[in-house]
């Protein structure tokens, strides 16, 4: 006896849920570290803009001088994830870092905030930035598993810790669903740290107990 081979229809199979991984963070300290282990002018001052802006390796390459508005504090992310622009602020202390590197560099003829070391016409590889963060790390003693978006992910969650709103934090961010920005409160320590336990609430008198046994 054969079985007709009928392909089944797409509302009758069942969907893997993708289990989605808390990403590896680290604490304000160890990106003080990263950043300060980072030798070069240029790798320093992306990796910087990166971590203060939350920034995704594609954005950050592709940056313009045109892109910062120093009058408004902010900076305009042309290349993001769906095609959607947006603002994020410019720290004062990102400003003058951006500052220092525009003087100590010779940007006449760059189109590129970060060119290629080699071809100042093409931005900066992104991919060449997942080595520069682990060769930082290894330099500053990082034993972490550290990765090209490491930055952002701390980014997002420093920014929880310190209470800002997770829904500005999702346009800062350029996500277009909150769940996926919701990620970042599994695993911010402050959140977990504040929470009260059901202990607190009860009396014990700890002092008239009889030691067991």
């Amino acid at each position: 006896m054969e079985t007709v081979k009928t392909g089944w229809p797409e509302n009758f199979l069942a969907r893997v849920k993708e289990r989605r991984k808390l990403p590896v963070l680290l604490s304000q300290i160890e990106v003080a570290d990263l950043l300060n282990a980072t030798l070069e002018k240029k790798e320093r001052t992306l990796l910087t803009t990166m971590y203060s802006a939350g920034l995704r390796p594609i954005e950050v390459v592709h940056l313009r001088h045109e892109n910062i508005d120093s009058g408004r504090n902010l900076l305009h992310i042309e290349i993001a994830k769906g095609g959607k622009n947006r603002f994020v602020p410019l720290s004062e202390l990102l400003l003058q870092i951006l500052r220092y590197y525009w003087i100590t560099t010779d940007h006449n003829k760059w189109h590129w905030l970060f060119p290629d070391d080699q071809d100042h016409s093409k931005p900066y590889p992104k991919q060449k930035i997942n080595d520069v963060i682990k060769l930082s790390a290894k330099r500053a003693q990082i034993e972490k598993p550290v990765t090209a978006r490491i930055l952002r992910h701390c980014f997002a969650t420093h920014l929880l810790e310190q209470g800002a709103d997770i829904r500005v934090i999702q346009v800062l961010l350029g996500h277009a669903k909150l769940e996926t920005t919701a990620l970042y409160t599994r695993v911010t320590v402050s959140t977990i740290r504040d929470v009260e336990s059901p202990l607190e609430r009860i009396r014990l008198n700890l002092t008239k107990r009889k030691p067991p046994g």
